[in-house]
């Protein structure tokens, strides 16, 4: 599923994901000479899907850290042919991938279900 799919898909986890890479953003001016106020607009403004699916398209990797924020570790292993694998949590799958990229496609797709339903309430606590 292409970046901007996960996150219409997954709204409850596209603010997670949209409020950690402002931040990542935010704090990468630190050492420069950026008013707050500056900072506090980039805020104010925030980062649309697009952009935002995009970014992920291009580099599903940066949401590794995303997930281990909130307890959802994702790990990569290289099988002897060559081949990638992936295990979310305790969960493995039997399939691999040819490249890193399609292996992390897949495990960021699953990660964006699994974080969806942490945060979406239970039936329990909506009656």
């Amino acid at each position: 599923m292409k970046g901007l799919e996960l996150l219409e898909k997954h709204a409850l986890s596209a603010e997670i994901v949209r409020a950690w890479f402002m931040e990542r953003m935010i704090e990468s001016f630190k050492d420069e000479n950026v008013p707050d106020e500056f900072k506090d607009f980039m805020r104010e403004q925030g980062i649309d899907n697009d952009k935002l699916g995009t970014m992920i398209d291009v580099n599903p990797r940066m949401l590794l850290d995303v997930f281990d924020a909130n307890d959802i570790i994702i790990e990569t292993s290289l099988y002897p042919n060559g081949e990638f694998t992936i295990k979310i949590g305790n969960q493995a799958t039997t399939n691999s991938w040819k490249t890193r990229k399609e292996a992390e496609i897949f495990a960021i797709d699953a990660a964006f279900e699994i974080l969806e339903n942490k945060l979406s309430p239970k039936e329990e606590e909506i009656n």
